[in-house]
């Protein structure tokens, strides 16, 4: 399916009022063209729920990075960042016995399913119209999974998912400018530990 048209069909029928939208964001690179192509039809909030990263102190890194980008910007000033206590052992019960998998296995398909449920759950609790994540302009990660589990969540939890791929279009690509511009933090790792000891292995051989 091509989550792109979807989610521009989906935009296309919205009306004149821009619906609230809890847009869960893994760092600043990936928030920078996504906020600027969404701000122009939601009310965005940013939900920054993400244990998986190790260690703490990328966590921070990133989420400080994150912070500094969103008082750079100028698409929307009203954005609000709420953001989720730091805790590992989140993570770790929710990929608990796929930690030797690699890149793309179930084992991600875990972590985005388990930060996207947090997300979903804060969005039904405080009466947001729809819900997505930034997740999908990534060209390392499978947006048919993120999609499948936002689909599944929308049905659970009543409330509307946003379908994208927004690496499409040249979306990836524009994420790559719009760092440069603001320059900044881009990661050489995805973020748990696991893909961190990956990158290593591969840098040592």
């Amino acid at each position: 399916m091509n989550y792109q048209l979807k989610m521009e069909s989906i935009i296309e029928n919205l009306g004149s009022e821009r619906p609230t939208l809890l847009l869960h964001a893994c760092c600043a690179p990936c928030s920078s063209y996504v906020l600027e192509y969404l701000t122009k039809f939601f009310k965005i909030t940013i939900f920054y729920y993400n244990p998986n990263i190790y260690p703490e102190k990328e966590y921070n890194r990133r989420l400080n990075e994150l912070k500094t980008f969103l008082k750079k910007q100028s698409y929307d000033t009203n954005i609000t960042l709420i953001e989720e206590k730091y805790n590992k052992d989140d993570y770790d019960k929710a990929i608990l016995g796929l930690e030797t998998l690699g890149e793309k296995s179930k084992r991600c398909y875990a972590c985005y399913k388990f930060r996207l449920e947090k997300a979903v759950i804060y969005a039904k609790e405080h009466n947001f119209d729809y819900f997505t994540t930034t997740l999908s302009i990534s060209p390392y990660k499978v947006s048919d999974w993120i999609n499948e589990i936002g689909s599944e969540f929308e049905k659970k939890y009543m409330v509307n998912y946003l379908y994208a791929d927004f690496k499409k279009k040249n979306g990836y690509k524009r994420s790559l400018e719009l760092s440069s511009k603001f320059n900044l933090y881009r990661q050489d790792y995805c973020g748990c530990k696991y893909s961190m000891e990956a990158k290593k292995r591969v840098g040592n051989e």
